[in-house]
């Protein structure tokens, strides 16, 4: 596997997966419950893991989250992850948790491992009971060697999205080689708080629960809780972190003087696979990022990022190469945060379009030739403070409505 690029001591592998730190293996398989693609897949660690999770906050929780959070209370501790796609087993009262717990059970029976050990998740179709007779004739199956395949895990878990999201990064704890794997699903009802979006992360670190926990948690607020495609919160989605430890380095914790290194690495896989659900948003042409600076506080600066990004009318210029910044401006200015309209700053790349509460001269055609581009940066300054966000999104197209108008037919 070859190295792509380094950032300090931390080296991001080319093509790196979450089969990348040691003792792990994933798989998928199709089950029946799409017509043909992949719909079932599973990650399983050699040892149990020290897991921590952060979840949906919206108030309909899907039965697997409730099972997976039950489980995971015990001891926090797991060893699997099983993952089904194209129903989400969300809304669908005692029978979907009946259902979840079935489904665990019969992995950790295939396993020969405790089942608060099997962490559950679904994604797909809301309100629609699962079809175990598939889903349990596949598990017997799943751990067959023909469908050991971290590629086939990645398929497994898809919906709508276009492409696949994985990362690795590796890097030295205690002299030992630690690695750091991802791979994650999401592209419409993107507006984590959190989230909206499913995510795996694998370790082969030695960590503490508590302080692993903490450590996703800040990372979560700084990368999948600043995206959206769509501002629509999801009822099933979490990200698990796994740590199962076989990288034999001191147990990592908040104290350790090299646990600034395994947070930055957790950083760089989670803001990576954030961005690439933002760009692979439903109908999306385009990665807009929203960098806000000079706030006087974090929240400030984090909410007038997400308030731009979430914008449907800044999300339609963007895809209409339109440098129309009154709406970047009104965007900010209904983020509920109190800032100066004659300090405010909007720039759309290297193009300054707005300062001292007035337009600034543009040449139309070049902002807008900027805008054709892939990746577009709005830079605003609030000149009120030190503090900075960014957040992260797509562009608002046609496709995405014809996508969404026949997502259950």
């Amino acid at each position: 596997m070859a190295q792509a690029t380094s950032v300090n001591e931390i080296v991001v592998l080319e093509d790196g997966s979450i089969t990348v730190p040691q003792g792990y293996k994933a798989g998928g398989m199709h089950c029946g419950i799409k017509r043909k693609r992949l719909d079932l897949g599973y990650i399983v660690s050699e040892v149990p893991a020290t897991v921590a999770g952060v979840y949906t906050t919206n108030i309909f929780q899907a039965a697997p989250l409730l099972v997976t959070q039950e489980s995971i209370a015990k001891e926090n501790k797991a060893q699997a992850i099983l993952v089904n796609s194209g129903n989400a087993n969300a809304c669908t009262g005692e029978q979907g948790v009946a259902d979840a717990l079935a489904m665990q059970k019969g992995f950790a029976i295939e396993l020969g491992i405790p089942e608060h050990l099997v962490a559950v998740t679904s994604t797909g179709v809301i309100g629609e009971l699962l079809p175990m007779d598939k889903i349990e004739t596949g598990i017997k199956q799943i751990l067959q060697e023909e469908y050991e395949n971290e590629e086939n895990f990645k398929q497994a878990i898809l919906t709508t999205d276009t492409c696949t999201k994985q990362i690795a990064v590796q890097f030295t704890i205690d002299g030992k080689q630690v690695s750091i794997g991802g791979t994650s699903k999401g592209s419409g009802m993107i507006h984590p708080n959190m989230a909206t979006m499913l995510g795996f992360v694998t370790t082969d670190a030695s960590v503490a629960q508590e302080d692993l926990l903490h450590a996703l948690r800040e990372v979560t607020n700084t990368t999948f809780n600043m995206i959206t495609v769509d501002g629509d919160t999801s009822t099933n989605d979490m990200v698990l972190v796994m740590a199962n430890g076989l990288a034999d380095n001191k147990q990592l914790t908040m104290d350790h003087p090299e646990w600034g290194i395994f947070k930055q690495g957790l950083q760089i896989v989670c803001e990576s696979l954030a961005k690439k659900i933002a760009r692979d948003g439903e109908g999306a042409t385009k990665l807009v990022e929203v960098q806000v600076e000079g706030a006087f506080s974090l929240n400030a600066a984090r909410a007038v990022g997400k308030s731009i990004i979430s914008s449907n009318l800044v999300k339609t210029a963007i895809y209409g190469t339109d440098p129309n910044w009154g709406r970047i401006v009104t965007a900010a200015g209904y983020s509920g945060v109190p800032i100066e309209p004659n300090l405010l700053e909007v720039s759309l790349g290297q193009y300054k379009v707005f300062e001292k509460g007035l337009p600034c001269p543009i040449d139309e055609e070049e902002v807008k030739g900027y805008l054709e581009n892939e990746n577009v940066v709005i830079q605003v300054h609030l000149h009120q403070g030190e503090y900075s966000a960014t957040a992260w999104g797509c562009d608002l197209t046609y496709d995405y409505v014809k996508i969404n108008a026949s997502y259950r037919t």
